[in-house]
């Protein structure tokens, strides 16, 4: 008799950040390092796991536009649902160098001035090293957490079996207009602005590496030719299902929905999600 011994899945947050171009609708993506021991090489959204500052009411009380018991309904849970806005706002500051942070006057902040850009790339460097929390350096700043700039709108998690798992809530935001993104050179090594018909076309071609919640989204996210409609549109969702692949026996990956998915159930996860 074979034992299971089935990793839980870590929460996580992650975000897509959209803006209009010329030529229509574009996507922030990062390039992971090619050494990560997780999807190395992959162009992911900005994103991670939860931290205990998150979750701290200091945070929460920064937050504009929403509240714990909000979020955690928008998430089906019946609390600390806060905490993955913040997530998604503490990663996007620490992997992409954007802040989604409202000014005195309810601007989102602006990162331009040469000053202004250094200040923040310190603030930057200690949220990251974990020396100072997101929550004391936007006190620090006179700035509020945008939460509600943050629009849910998926669910995935990783399949059963695989070497690591995250149960992750994906959000939508337009991105800072007065920012510029900028990598970290860890975690990732290059970021593109890209339409989402590009990315998977250069996908199919093996150039654009990306795992199947990435290239899932982004088969959605290609049928909307401007930020604003397509982020009206995530918003308009009446529930956001849970979607959980699975690893068929010979390493397909399987969704709810597709030949074989109910077979899958209890085969142990063989193979690797990517």
């Amino acid at each position: 008799m074979t034992a299971t011994h089935e990793k839980t899945p870590v929460p996580s947050a992650t975000v897509t950040l959209v803006r209009d171009a010329r030529h229509g609708l574009e996507v922030l993506m990062m390039e992971r390092n090619l050494q990560s021991v997780f999807v190395p090489g992959s162009y992911v959204y900005p994103g991670g796991a939860l931290d205990a500052q998150d979750a701290a009411p200091e945070a929460n009380e920064l937050c504009a536009g929403l509240d714990d018991a909000r979020a955690s309904a928008l998430l089906g849970i019946a609390s600390g649902g806060l905490a993955y806005w913040v997530a998604a706002i503490r990663e996007t500051f620490e992997e992409a160098g954007l802040l989604l942070a409202y000014d005195a006057g309810g601007s989102i902040v602006e990162l331009i001035r040469d000053d202004v850009v250094e200040r923040f790339s310190v603030h930057r460097r200690a949220v990251d090293e974990g020396s100072r929390t997101l929550a004391a350096i936007v006190r620090e700043e006179g700035l509020r957490i945008a939460a509600d700039r943050l629009v849910y709108f998926s669910h995935w998690i990783t399949p059963a079996g695989a070497p690591r798992r995250y149960d992750t809530r994906f959000f939508i935001a337009e991105a800072p207009p007065a920012q510029a993104p900028l990598h970290d050179n860890r975690e990732t090594i290059s970021h593109v602005w890209i339409p989402p018909g590009v990315a998977l076309d250069r996908h199919r071609a093996g150039s654009f590496k990306m795992r199947t919640p990435t290239v899932r989204t982004m088969e959605w996210f290609a049928a909307y030719d401007s930020a604003g409609s397509l982020i009206k549109a995530m918003r308009s969702q009446k529930s956001v299902p849970l979607i959980q692949p699975r690893i068929s026996r010979d390493g397909r990956r399987l969704l709810p929905g597709e030949a074989g998915y109910e077979e899958a159930a209890g085969m142990g996860g063989q193979g690797k999600w990517q």
